[in-house]
């Protein structure tokens, strides 16, 4: 399974709602023989399904709990009851603390609780947290989004490539760690203040983490993409790219990048 190519699929990029022709925050990591929806923003199940349905996704991790990264749990939850869908168990759902109840706080209608856990096997994240899911290594990080719980991610496969994904944040050491010497950085630029990078703060990110690649995403209202990326292309010198909904990016291993101090974080495997 490790020989398989480790790629990434854009389901949506949009915030703060989803737009036409782009859902909210969606990704679908491919690689190590299996499948991870990464965040689930509104409309990114229906893309999602373009690609693969519930049935064959191994598992789904959560960045932090606002509505443009996790809506799209209450519509899988009903597909995963209640629809055409088949598993042998519940779909391993890895995401902040209190998922399980925030779901169920949304989903019960009477006075019995939801069974989100006859859906979900729900697993909170902390800060260090791994998983082995197939030939794929998920290493969470705590980030700082305004204060509530949130988690940048890092993925390995069995050949040593490596993807890093922000979630949102503002430029923090943690997510440093995570993207360090990372062949593809994924890293919102919804703007910059309290909780998120700007594009700008993107690029600098990526050079301190010593990247290959940098795709910006989650881009905020009012800046245009190609604009995003001219910015972040100020100050990182590597290729940049926009997160475009259906754009692929696929992960080759590179040479390490010389001159880098960024200390590296622990194996996630």
């Amino acid at each position: 399974m490790g020989g398989d190519p480790l790629r990434i699929t854009v389901l949506g990029s949009a915030t703060p709602y989803p737009r036409p022709g782009n859902p909210c925050s969606g990704y679908l990591v491919e690689g190590g023989g299996v499948r991870v929806w990464v965040d689930a923003g509104s409309g990114a199940l229906g893309e999602l399904q373009r690609y693969a349905g519930l049935g064959e996704v191994d598992a789904v991790w959560i960045s932090h709990l606002h509505a443009d990264h996790s809506a799209d749990l209450l519509t899988a939850y009903y597909g995963l009851l209640y629809a055409d869908i088949r598993r042998d168990a519940p779909l391993p759902l890895y995401g902040p603390p209190g998922t399980a109840d925030r779901l169920a706080g949304f989903l019960t209608n009477g006075p019995e609780r939801s069974p989100v856990e006859a859906a979900f096997a729900v697993e909170e994240l902390y800060d260090g947290h791994e998983v082995r899911i197939g030939g794929l290594g998920l290493r969470s990080r705590a980030v700082e989004h305004g204060g509530m719980p949130a988690f940048g991610l890092r993925i390995e496969d069995g050949e040593g490539r490596r993807i890093a994904y922000s979630g949102d944040c503002e430029p923090c050491p943690a997510l440093t760690e995570l993207a360090c010497e990372c062949e593809l950085f994924v890293c919102e630029a919804d703007g910059e203040g309290p909780g998120h990078h700007s594009a700008g703060q993107a690029g600098r990110t990526a050079t301190e983490a010593g990247v290959g690649r940098l795709v910006v995403t989650h881009v905020g209202p009012g800046t245009e993409p190609a604009a995003a990326v001219e910015r972040a292309a100020g100050t990182f010198a590597g290729e940049v790219a926009y997160a475009a909904p259906g754009r692929v990016f696929a992960v080759t291993r590179r040479s390490r990048t010389p001159g880098r101090t960024t200390p590296s974080p622990a194996s996630s495997r």
